[in-house]
């Protein structure tokens, strides 16, 4: 499979383009192109924090220890907390994610299972899209999409690094078919991914209902 490099390398070149992509010919702001360009590069990432590898675990949780709140920053104040209701819950949201996460995430969960998968990466999108506020829904579609993009791309890399293309024969190795998957040999596993998923997309309808402008009466 793909190392830690070639996944940052790939994924940052990816949100440049999407970066790119959301300014011209989609009209974003620079400053909110360059978020997404971010997001894209963390998403492809996102799938080796179910690894075994100490190294690459203990620097995405850091980073997603201060993305997470970042990200959360205009939710929280969106929810009416004060600037220093905005800075405590920042704090207590790193050493939420950066410890207690970590933990959880280390117990429950094993390489290449279910977070190495489509599922996973709908959940990636769908976290960003309802963490993020803002009264313009293409902006936190467009963060949640670079998400997606970025560990969609993780998933494929992984996939491609899987085939041995050595010699006349094309030949598998043992962790083909185990990344852009839909279920795993974990029932428990498997079912509590769609069990996330389902409910993330339930809450991003009635999110999408709510920003919905009211029919005029009688229609």
């Amino acid at each position: 499979m793909a190392d830690f490099r070639t996944h940052i390398t790939v994924s940052g070149v990816l949100g440049i383009g999407v970066g790119a992509a959301a300014i011209q010919p989609f009209g974003f702001p620079p400053e909110t192109a360059v978020l997404a360009a971010a997001l894209t590069t963390v998403g492809g990432m996102l799938p080796d924090l179910d690894s075994d590898s100490g190294v690459p675990v203990r620097e995405l949780f850091s980073l997603a220890a201060v993305m997470v709140p970042l990200v959360m920053i205009p939710r929280l104040i969106q929810m009416g907390l004060t600037r220093e209701g905005v800075l405590a819950s920042m704090l207590f949201g790193y050493v939420l994610i950066r410890y207690w996460l970590r933990a959880v995430f280390k117990r429950l969960t094993v390489h290449r299972g279910m977070f190495h998968s489509v599922p996973a990466m709908l959940i990636s999108g769908l976290i960003v899209y309802l963490g993020y506020h803002s009264d313009h829904l293409p902006t936190r579609v467009l963060l949640g999409v670079g998400v997606m993009a970025g560990f969609l791309s993780h998933l494929v890399l992984d996939e491609i690094y899987s085939v041995d293309l050595r010699g006349l024969r094309v030949r598998l190795n043992k962790f083909a078919g185990s990344a852009v998957k839909l279920f795993s040999p974990s029932l428990p596993g498997t079912a509590a991914c769609y069990a996330v998923l389902g409910a993330l997309l339930y809450l991003a309808y009635l999110d999408y209902t709510r920003a919905q402008p009211a029919a005029p009466h009688g229609w």
